[in-house]
């Protein structure tokens, strides 16, 4: 081999690595892709009524729940001038920002299933009232 044939091969070695990395990147989002698919296989599916549900029911949780209980918290205390221990303060703020968390963390262990239509809807009640006429 020549120098030209030398230099023009790294060139080719060269583009064809430059094509592989592209390659290999859209692989990666295609692994990653996949690997979440997995993750998410064996997950109960939920319709989008019932993650409404779920968030309704931690929302009550949390609105429930008794922020002023002083076991919940910790708790700043100061000396006043004649010497008494009081509590400085104690506050629990955000609870829409806990409520947030909460639902993300339990959504994140279903997937969400597609809703069924008001023609499947139509169409279930429809075999079902056949099936009972037929009984």
């Amino acid at each position: 081999m020549n120098e030209m044939d030398l230099k023009t091969k790294i060139e080719g070695l060269e583009k064809a690595i430059k094509e592989h990395v592209d390659f290999s990147d859209t692989y990666k989002v295609q692994l990653a892709d996949t690997k979440q698919q997995l993750k998410d296989y064996n997950k109960p599916e939920l319709t989008p009524s019932q993650l409404d549900d779920v968030h309704n029911a931690v929302e009550n949780a949390v609105n429930d729940f008794n922020f002023e209980d002083t076991d919940n918290y910790n708790i700043e205390y100061g000396i006043d001038c004649d010497g008494r221990v009081n509590c400085e303060s104690f506050e629990f703020q955000d609870s829409y920002e806990l409520v947030e968390k909460i639902v993300t963390k339990v959504c994140n262990l279903f997937k969400e299933a597609d809703s069924p239509t008001d023609e499947e809807n139509a169409r279930d009640d429809k075999e079902a009232e056949e099936l009972a006429d037929n009984s």
